[in-house]
């Protein structure tokens, strides 16, 4: 068998020493760009000796897709505490109004429940109103796709999520249903139908159209659904098996805090499974710490003044999860954060929050060895692909690297298996 040119470069080049293993690294990765036809940014760094280790087109600008998670993670670590700010109240009279934080785990069945927040509205003995005056943002983010509205991955950012604000639908014969209880379903014939049965929500409503396909293998979807005040009281009225109401109210100058689960909780389903979600929700929660208004700009120019500054590179960074385009940062700014968390946050606490190579989350399929080498972040978009964090070589060195790929058409099962035998090479030879 014939070993490809690239690969001979990365055995010369570590074998050649360390003095020039940068050397033999960064032909490595134009040999990659020449081949895929993409842009690669990639920096190496050893946090030890505060030294950079390889930095190839480091200062770039790159769509990060969900390496944006990591800037929504810093600003949590540093703003939220230890404890998650779950429900805003205030008792008038007879009445309680509440208001949301932005806390994305009340009733949403990937976060362990304590129940605080929903045995303290069952059970209080007052009239039950709701306000959503706090919530000054858009429901979905700028640079979003707006046809992704019905996918599982792209959901509504609310001041009261519920659920996880999505619904599963399960098919049983001719029959639907919904928990919660929210869509209406309807069968529509398919005059050239595809492999797989298709079931579409309506952009601004919550009616699904059932489109059968050549096989009926597939019988449950999980879909986001329409949000809106209204359909949040009815929830929460059925949920609560007792009346709930609207009202438009600002927040009052008295009102109180519920402080309800462990912020963990999130940030390992945010960071493992790469929830959006979650961290569209926890920059709110940040804002709420801020200020009175959920709105995730607030959280994120607070963190851009006050922690960011000394960032190598200006950040265009909007929203939390990293589905938006417009998201910009550098191999360096990304290797940066990661070393301030890896400052801030205990290695065993911090690890056990991430991906690990051939374990959990989105790596348990790559960059198998035991123990794992790998601990970090990935972040895809169509024809975009990067993968940042720690990585620990076989003497024991823990390095931090981002490597970045945009605009790439070849196979991504191709591109990834190439960067997972140059981060290996590294994780042999440092």
């Amino acid at each position: 068998m014939t070993l490809p040119s690239w690969f001979w470069l990365i055995i010369i080049g570590f074998a050649a020493g360390a003095c020039s293993s940068q050397r033999y690294l960064t032909l490595s990765l134009r040999q990659a760009e020449k081949e895929f036809k993409n842009h690669i940014g990639f920096v190496l760094y050893d946090p030890v000796q505060r030294k950079t280790m390889c930095d190839y087109r480091g200062d770039r600008y790159f769509t990060p897709a969900s390496n944006t998670k990591i800037f929504t993670l810093y600003a949590s670590l540093v703003l939220l505490g230890d404890s998650i700010p779950s429900l805003r109240y205030s008792a008038r009279g007879d009445s309680l109004i509440f208001w949301g934080t932005g806390a994305p785990g009340f009733l949403y069945k990937y976060i362990p429940q304590d129940n605080r927040v929903f045995n303290f509205l069952k059970n209080h003995p007052s009239k039950l109103f709701f306000s959503s005056d706090n919530f000054k943002t858009e429901y979905f983010g700028p640079g979003w796709a707006w046809d992704d509205y019905n996918d599982d991955d792209q959901v509504a950012r609310t001041s009261f999520p519920i659920y996880g604000n999505r619904a599963t639908v399960q098919k049983s014969g001719e029959e639907f249903t919904s928990i919660p209880p929210v869509f209406e379903c309807t069968t529509v014939p398919a005059f050239d139908p595809g492999e797989n049965p298709l079931m579409v929500r309506q952009i601004n409503g919550n009616k699904l159209t059932y489109t059968p396909g050549k096989t009926s293998r597939r019988t449950k979807w999980t879909i986001p659904f329409h949000y809106s005040d209204e359909l949040l009281r009815k929830l929460l009225s059925d949920t609560l098996k007792r009346d709930v109401q609207l009202i438009s109210r600002k927040l009052d100058a008295d009102t109180k805090t519920l402080n309800a689960g462990v912020p963990d909780s999130l940030y390992k389903v945010m960071m493992q499974v790469s929830d959006n979600f979650i961290a569209e929700q926890l920059l709110l929660l940040v804002a709420n710490v801020l200020s009175d208004t959920l709105k995730p700009e607030i959280a994120i120019n607070f963190m851009k003044k006050k922690f960011l500054k000394d960032v190598q590179a200006d950040l265009v960074w909007v929203d939390g999860s990293g589905l938006s385009r417009y998201n910009l940062f550098t191999p360096q700014s990304i290797v940066w954060l990661w070393n301030k968390i890896y400052e801030r946050v205990p290695r065993e606490r911090l690890f056990s929050l991430l991906p690990a190579g051939g374990r959990s989350g989105t790596l348990r399929n790559s960059y198998k060895a035991d123990p794992p080498f790998i601990y970090g972040k990935t972040g895809s978009l169509r024809h975009n692909h990067v993968l940042s964090g720690y990585l620990v070589t076989k003497r024991g060195r823990t390095l931090i690297f981002s490597w970045m790929n945009n605009n790439f058409t070849a196979s991504g099962a191709d591109l990834r298996a190439r960067m997972e035998t140059v981060l290996k090479k590294i994780y042999e030879k440092y």
